[in-house]
């Protein structure tokens, strides 16, 4: 089933899906932690849940066990889920989200089973959000990046096309192959700052809800997010007056910063900030 959208009227009544995995492609886990929000904020239904036992290794993503109200030990696996929500915004749209992990084998299958309830929910444009660590100061608004492939969704929101080249997650997958059915694909990325990557990280889940705002044209609540920003910026500027070598970084930073500005949705800012983040997890992994 293929789509023509149109781009320019993505804020008025087209079905949207919207989608982030934990993993790879979620540092400071800022992207799922967007469509959490969304899923409280927009009390969305679950639609579908993709079987686990297809897609991931549990000794990567290993289960949960807990104790439920009735007492009893309930085991939670490792999945992705697919929500519908039709929210308080005018006309008869209607949101898909798919949160999930980013699955451990069988990609294609995974992007094809999710692309299958993107056609029947009637699906014309996805958004697909994610986060990466990169060289920018928590002082400053972080950097978001913000590509497509499609001619008219550029024009209608002057966008650019990602020219980034190297190893991609889940995300690009699912991106590309909704693209090839006809979907109108927009990429959405935030920048974490490296040294103040551990989640939570309510800035660049922020920064990803307002990029949404924008395409979708629908104000989201952000409910307790601004105080929970506010207590992350008071905690990394305390890294940063306790740690005479981070700070000095974030003074750096923020010069590099102040006098080029990291350009926005730039393909070749995307390859380098990708190249850097690879070469952290090479450094992490205790690899040359």
């Amino acid at each position: 089933m293929m789509h023509e959208s149109d781009p320019a009227s993505l804020a008025a009544d087209q079905s949207v899906m919207i989608a982030a995995f934990e993993g790879w492609n979620d540092a400071g886990s800022a992207a799922s932690a967007a469509l959490d929000h969304l899923g409280r904020m927009w009390k969305a239904r679950e639609y579908a849940t993709l079987d686990p036992e297809e897609y991931h290794d549990f000794q990567v993503s290993r289960p949960t066990i807990q104790t439920v109200g009735s007492g009893d030990r309930v085991i939670s696996w490792p999945g992705t889920v697919v929500s519908t929500a039709t929210g308080p915004w005018v006309g008869d749209r209607e949101i898909a989200l798919v949160r999930g992990i980013e699955p451990s084998m069988r990609w294609r299958r995974f992007c094809r089973e999710i692309l299958d309830y993107a056609e029947d929910l009637d699906v014309h444009t996805l958004i697909t959000c994610g986060a990466l660590l990169v060289d920018a100061p928590h002082t400053r608004p972080l950097p978001t990046f913000v590509t497509t492939e499609d001619d008219r969704a550029r024009e209608a929101f002057d966008l650019e096309r990602s020219d980034y080249e190297g190893p991609i997650g889940v995300l690009g997958v699912l991106g590309h192959e909704a693209a090839l059915r006809g979907i109108t694909v927009v990429s959405v990325w935030v920048g974490v700052p490296h040294y103040i990557a551990h989640p939570p990280s309510p800035k660049a889940t922020v920064a990803i809800l307002s990029q949404l705002e924008r395409f979708l044209g629908e104000p989201i609540d952000l409910d307790d997010l601004p105080e929970e920003l506010e207590a992350w910026q008071h905690g990394a500027d305390e890294l940063t007056e306790d740690d005479e070598e981070i700070a000095a970084h974030v003074e750096q930073l923020e010069s590099v910063m102040d006098e080029t500005s990291l350009p926005e949705a730039s393909g070749e800012a995307i390859a380098a900030e990708f190249e850097k983040f690879l070469r952290r997890r090479d450094l992490g992994n205790g690899k040359a």
